[in-house]
């Protein structure tokens, strides 16, 4: 289970250093085998590989002839690299995936359960202005009975 919020910084060369705890749960799930790619918010998907698998096949079955599942096809799998943890516990991001989520020095990773999403400090200030001034539009109705 991938959960939590950190700040973290991408050094000169694009790595991005996985803290201890995070890093002790991806290489449990996946040996430090991942996949990284792009969503269509403008952030990072970070999964462990075993995880992505499945996505990546229920991605592609789409009709390949839809525009809407196309577009998604050539985000998901398009952009989609895999990395592997290095000894110091860092994953590389490459400059095609930095320029798509206009990733600088500072860096969000959010956990999401079975992935992490990855923003750039801008674009995660932006979704967190959008969630607070939505205030009871941010849940889907199919939770409308949902409480905290």
């Amino acid at each position: 289970m991938f959960r939590g919020a950190t700040a973290l910084n991408l050094d000169a060369k694009g790595r991005l250093a996985v803290p201890a705890k995070h890093r002790d749960a991806l290489t449990v799930q996946s040996g430090g085998r991942l996949v990284l790619t792009a969503h269509p918010h403008r952030c990072l998907l970070l999964y462990p590989q075993s995880a992505w698998e499945p996505i990546q096949e229920k991605v592609m079955s789409l009709p390949s002839l839809d525009k809407q599942a196309s577009l998604l096809q050539r985000l998901l799998v398009g952009f989609a690299e895999d990395i592997e943890l290095d000894n110091a516990g860092r994953v590389l991001v490459s400059p095609v995936l930095r320029e798509f989520a206009t990733l600088e020095k500072q860096v969000m990773l959010v956990g999401q359960g079975s992935h992490y999403e990855l923003w750039s400090q801008d674009g995660w200030r932006a979704q967190l202005d959008e969630a607070l001034t939505q205030g009871d539009q941010v849940l889907p109705p199919e939770m409308g009975n949902f409480s905290l």
